[in-house]
């Protein structure tokens, strides 16, 4: 397919490339210490290569068909997703196997994990399609924020797909994509809303103002939440195949949740920022002074021992969810001062699927007269989809890369962003904690869209 013909197919119009320039990075306040910022890079959601017409027909908008490539971590995850938001398929291969035999996530197994079938996760995406990637759009790919070991091997594969099929290339940001596949299952949801977005490696708390708009209230200053459930479910010896989440809230269900008297964390700090590393510790404490082995499982313990590891998973829970449910009652406050118009509390993210967080976090939403949209467990966990469906709404602003070269130059630098803020900080909720200064390793995608917007105008 040419790209001349895909343009047109499209409605949109070509204009000059223009790359990572010096002026871009002064507007980001970035020093060009590193030579491959300097030269015409791939730079999805920053500089696009194209713009869309300003007669476009919007519905020929439902035309668009993206394939959506997802590899930030521990599943491998491929869907084509049609702009009308109609999920043609959903593929996705688990890591749990290995999350069981490392304890956790181990990078370099990782990555061969994806190698391995990130192939036939592609191409059965494109099967249950009952299409080919001649029928695609464009393909859109994570670059980050993510391990940079897995991040390389779905950015890689996407290239090449798009190259091979001369396909514009969209670069997505992962917590984005969390958020905004809310918009695809509740399709009423405007902005301005504020989402909560929790997982292993994050929690986020945003008020997104528009696409590719976004405030930072509050965020993670050490371990996430879905880190402390995985760490405790490994540390009470529970089947870790569906990962900690599910594991802890069902052991929950048979404890006592005020048997044991954690703390609260952070609570002496008046900011929407979130921290789990204390609790672990306690819950690390607890389970050493009831001398729980977790080398014997959950389903060998005896029955005394199972209540302890109960209690212990429900008290961690009750008190997990209460630093939760703080930070969004604040970060609500500060949102409505700021955007009074919001109605919607956005939850997404792998702990999102769990029922007994979304019905705390309901209590406090409708406190506020705001509305809870949490997509299905599916959806909330890392997968294809979202990232199809935040690509369809870039594409949709122009913001997407020309179809890569067939074949890569050997010295190529892959765009991968392992640590990269969603928006920037709120002045109210800013943070001196110094693991936050150490992750803005690359400028929010925020300022690197203001930046673009400013160049281009």
């Amino acid at each position: 397919m040419a790209l001349s013909s895909t343009l047109s197919r499209l409605n949109l119009i070509p204009r000059p490339w223009l790359p990572y320039t010096v002026t871009t990075l002064r507007a980001l306040k970035l020093k060009p210490h590193k030579p491959q910022l300097l030269r015409p890079m791939w730079a999805p959601l920053t500089l696009s290569s194209f713009s869309v017409s300003a007669q476009i027909h919007r519905p020929q908008d439902d035309n668009l068909v993206v394939l959506g490539i997802e590899t930030s971590c521990d599943d491998t995850a491929a869907a084509v997703v049609r702009s009308s938001g109609e999920i043609l398929s959903q593929v996705v291969s688990s890591q749990a196997d290995l999350l069981v035999r490392y304890g956790g996530v181990a990078p370099k197994m990782a990555e061969e994990a994806h190698l391995q079938v990130i192939d036939q996760v592609v191409q059965e995406a494109l099967n249950q399609a009952n299409l080919s990637e001649t029928d695609l759009s464009a393909v859109a790919v994570t670059i980050g924020p993510g391990l940079s070991l897995c991040l390389r091997v779905g950015v890689q594969k996407a290239r090449k797909t798009a190259g091979s099929f001369n396909l514009p290339i969209i670069g997505v940001h992962h917590m984005e994509a969390h958020a905004l596949v809310a918009r695809l299952v509740e399709r009423e949801l405007q902005f301005p809303f504020m989402a909560l977005l929790i997982s292993g490696g994050h929690n986020l708390l945003i008020l997104a103002q528009g696409l590719g708009q976004y405030i930072q209230l509050g965020t993670s200053i050490d371990d996430a939440i879905g880190e402390a459930y995985d760490k405790t479910a490994k540390w009470l010896g529970l089947d870790m195949r569906r990962s900690g989440g599910p594991a802890i809230e069902e052991l929950a269900r048979e404890g006592d949740a005020e048997s044991i008297k954690f703390s609260i964390p952070m609570k002496q700090h008046k900011d929407c920022n979130f921290s789990y590393a204390g609790l672990k510790t306690q819950v690390r404490m607890a389970i050493e002074s009831r001398n729980i082995n977790a080398e014997i499982p959950i389903s060998c313990a005896s029955s005394q021992d199972r209540r302890s590891r109960a209690d212990i998973a429900a008290s961690f829970q009750r008190v997990a969810v209460l630093h939760l449910e703080e930070k969004c009652q604040r970060a609500i406050e500060w949102a409505l001062k700021i955007e009074p118009s919001i109605k919607h509390l956005v939850v997404s993210g792998g702990v999102a699927s769990n029922q007994y967080v979304r019905a705390r976090l309901d209590q406090v939403v409708k406190k506020n007269s705001l509305q809870l949209v949490c997509p299905p467990p599916s959806l909330c966990t890392d997968n294809g989809v979202m990232v199809a469906w935040t690509g369809i709404e870039h594409f949709r602003m122009g913001r997407f890369d020309p179809p890569p070269p067939a074949v890569e130059s050997e010295d190529f630098v892959y765009d991968l962003r392992p640590r990269w803020p969603l928006g920037e900080e709120y002045a109210e909720g800013r943070s001196e904690a110094r693991s936050l200064r150490k992750a803005r390793i690359h400028p929010s995608l925020t300022s690197i869209i203001q930046a673009s917007l400013q160049q281009q105008h």
